[in-house]
């Protein structure tokens, strides 16, 4: 697939992310033209400023990686990873009030768009799909959607699975045209990026974008 760099976000969220590598990432990100740089908010500031007048959306995650903060501490996170240049922001679905039936997740996911939206950045929800039933994923992508989400996001990285083909091909059969799929965890080869695009994601999260972009030109 021609542009396949164009539906990657290099990513990074490793507490072990040192000033050094965010720099050769950010000029990685330029050299290959990804779509967007997924940082810890930590590093917002810093590499938006270092990308410069580049295209590349930066990216970070709020409510990482369990998502039961309260709602109060996500909007703080968002407002300061937007104060500090955030183009998108991955949040990550209260999963254990989901699961426990509560209506306030969908409240709390409408109250992160509104505030996203607001700024003009967009908003990606990670539902976790390792610790989801078929029948739950299901439901949690409708609430995302209704919610206002731009994207449905499969996976942190840190659970014990990250995206899968047919998690990716649930989640599409319930969205609206409108609102993305981002597959995240576990993608390190050309050939899983592919599939996972033509399975209906709309962007590839990974911390191996450069070896897939390389793998292409390879033939690897």
């Amino acid at each position: 697939m021609e542009h396949l760099n164009r539906f990657l976000e290099y990513t990074n969220l490793s507490p072990v992310l040192t000033y050094q590598a965010v720099d050769r990432m950010v000029e990685e990100a330029k050299t290959f033209h990804f779509v967007g740089l997924c940082l810890p908010p930590f590093w917002v500031k810093k590499a938006k400023r270092d990308l410069g007048d580049s295209n590349i959306r930066m990216v970070t995650v709020v409510g990482f990686p369990l998502g039961y903060q309260m709602t109060e501490t996500k909007i703080v996170e968002i407002q300061k990873a937007l104060d500090n240049g955030a183009d998108e922001l991955d949040v990550v679905m209260n999963i254990s009030a989901f699961k426990s039936g509560m209506p306030w997740v969908k409240v709390e996911l409408a109250k992160c768009a509104h505030l996203i939206h607001e700024q003009e950045a967009l908003l990606k929800v990670i539902i976790e799909t390792a610790y989801l039933s078929d029948a739950e994923i299901q439901r949690a992508t409708k609430l995302c959607a209704d919610a206002g989400a731009d994207f449905v996001k499969t996976s942190t990285g840190y659970a014990p699975q990250g995206a899968t083909l047919h998690h990716v091909k649930l989640i599409r059969s319930m969205l609206p045209a409108q609102v993305g799929i981002k597959a995240a965890g576990g993608i390190k080869t050309h050939q899983q990026a592919l599939a996972m695009i033509q399975a209906g994601a709309d962007r590839i999260g990974a911390s191996s974008a450069v070896d897939i972009i390389r793998q292409q030109h390879t033939g690897a």
